[in-house]
């Protein structure tokens, strides 16, 4: 197994985390790594039918219960919907989460994405780790600065594409088939979220669409049936340019592209 090691999952907004990271997250866990799961939004604004103050209450709800389902540490919410900014006071209270977890790796959302939630999501956490050892940065609440190696990976956009409709494509995948009934039943427990996505997207079968993504991407990258895709940030400032504990970790369900 090698040594004990933190995995943090941080993204924009419950579910995002089941959708595009959570197949990985998991194969971590069964190789012992100790995960944390954290979603920077709270979903306060995805319903049609609950107040701001009932949705967040219930999308936080179906967040505790997913991570129960995983065996991670659930985190709160810092944000409200449409409220994820890159901006000095949300970067000190995400670099708190990120100094209390102390994790060896992060998994986060794409820099490029189909909306700005994901991509502030994106940015917030790799600044926030980048701070975690700063030793005279406050953050809020403070915690203090610890320094040791983190790699941070991002996930592919949800469509597989920037705003302009790129394409992004991984740099890895993992492939993530012997997963993915779990998969399908942690994302089952935003049920809420489900319904909104119906009305308003379009999207029919929310967790058909997630596996039809993992399809997509392992057919295109991976040559499996099933896969999760990664690019692995920048190094600098926050390990060495061998430190890669995602792909020694799971080396045995690793497929480079």
């Amino acid at each position: 197994m090698g040594e004990k090691m933190t995995a943090l999952a941080m993204a924009a907004h419950p579910d995002d985390i089941e959708f595009m990271m959570c197949g990985t997250l998991l194969l971590l866990k069964k190789a012992g790594v100790e995960i944390h799961v954290c979603n920077l939004a709270n979903g306060c604004y995805g319903s049609q039918v609950y107040s701001k103050e009932e949705t967040a209450r219930v999308r936080a709800e179906e967040a505790k219960a997913s991570a129960r389902m995983a065996g991670a540490v659930w985190h709160p919410s810092l944000f409200d919907d449409a409220g994820l900014f890159y901006d000095a006071p949300s970067l000190a209270k995400v670099t708190a989460v990120v100094r209390a977890i102390r994790p060896d790796l992060v998994l986060t959302l794409s820099r490029y994405d189909y909306m700005e939630d994901h991509e502030y999501a994106a940015r917030l956490t790799s600044s926030a780790v980048f701070n975690r050892c700063l030793p005279c940065y406050v953050t809020d609440p403070p915690v203090p600065a610890f320094n040791k190696p983190v790699a941070v990976y991002h996930s592919l956009p949800h469509a597989l594409m920037d705003m302009q409709r790129d394409p992004v494509a991984p740099e890895f995948v993992i492939d993530v088939e012997g997963v993915m009934d779990a998969k399908r039943a942690l994302l089952e427990q935003h049920v809420s979220q489900k319904e909104w996505l119906d009305a308003t997207q379009g999207m029919g079968s929310y967790v058909e669409s997630m596996a039809e993504v993992c399809r997509m991407v392992g057919r295109r990258y991976g040559g499996c049936t099933y896969a999760e895709g990664w690019r692995r940030h920048n190094h600098m400032g926050y390990c060495g340019p061998d430190f890669r504990p995602l792909e020694t970790r799971l080396a045995d369900v690793l497929k480079t592209c």
